[in-house]
């Protein structure tokens, strides 16, 4: 049987996804929490510990004076990122899954491990709560003296393993959706148009291409029409939906759009939705016509 040794007392997002990583790997594995250099030394892995970072031997700290290296857009791995580097591929199912899971969720721990900021705040004082700062909500409070560490790390530790296991289904979906919206696109006789009979992952994908400006999707039993924007990460859509539109709902909304199944529009004019495909279609040439923003 395996053992995977980390240190005891406080932890963080880091240790914890490492661990839960190499858990997914060794499914049956003991877990330890220890600074015995003893222990470490006949550990099979050892995580944010024991001061190495040797990939064959798998050991897995970052906290030596030369650390364990950095991406090439600088950011320094820690261990999360060093355990993904070797097995994220054999957990994911692909490189190329590998890599997209590090770009938008390892690194990001990482990189608050190692003490760097990854966003400025839009408002004065307002700043997102972070993943690392949902983890610690499972450490002990000062008021909290009798809590056990290691306890508290072995309740949370499965709920980090199903993050994980998601963001690889969530991956593995999300390529395979792709495909089918670049189809979507090729055969689309007006490009500006996307109309996909499932719900795909398509705003990255959509995004690769100059002419989408919506998307046409299911939604439960409901369609939708999306606006496409140029950066997933933004509220900047490539064209609006109708202004008139902005929070109307049902007959009100059916009335203005001369839609008669549309039941529903964002006040930020990013997605409308109707009963029927379509009336979701005919809602998004209505917004591609619409001269207001021209």
């Amino acid at each position: 049987m395996k053992t995977i040794v980390t240190h005891n007392g406080k932890f963080h997002a880091d240790d914890l996804f490492a661990v839960a990583a190499l858990r997914l790997i060794f499914p049956h594995a003991d877990i330890a929490r220890t600074r015995d250099e003893k222990h470490i030394e006949r550990a099979d892995c050892a995580v944010d510990v024991g001061g190495m970072y040797d990939e064959k031997k798998d050991r897995f700290d970052h906290h030596q004076s030369a650390g364990a290296g950095k991406r090439p857009n600088g950011i320094p791995y820690a261990s999360f990122g060093l355990v993904w580097k070797k097995y994220g591929e054999n957990i994911s199912g692909s490189r190329e899954s590998a890599l997209n899971i590090d770009r938008e969720f390892v690194e990001t721990i990482d990189a608050e491990d190692n003490g760097i900021g990854l966003s400025n705040p839009v408002f004065k004082d307002v700043y997102p709560f972070t993943l690392p700062d949902v983890v610690s909500l499972f450490t002990p409070t000062w008021k909290e003296k009798e809590a056990d560490y290691d306890q508290l790390f072995l309740k949370i530790l499965p709920a980090a393993q199903e993050i994980i296991r998601r963001l690889a289904a969530k991956e593995e979906a999300r390529r395979e959706g792709e495909k089918m919206v670049e189809a979507a696109y090729l055969k689309a006789a007006d490009k500006r148009l996307l109309i996909l009979d499932e719900g795909y992952s398509w705003k990255r994908k959509a995004a690769v291409y100059p002419e989408p400006l919506f998307v046409v999707s299911p939604e439960g039993d409901k369609w939708r029409v999306s606006a496409v924007r140029d950066d997933v990460h933004t509220f900047v859509n490539r064209k609006d939906l109708p202004s008139s539109w902005a929070g109307k709902r049902d007959q009100e909304l059916a009335t203005l759009s001369g839609v008669p199944d549309a039941i529903f529009c964002h006040n930020n004019l990013f997605v409308a939705v109707s009963e029927s495909k379509e009336g979701a279609i005919q809602l998004a040439k209505l917004a591609i016509d619409n001269t207001e923003y021209v």
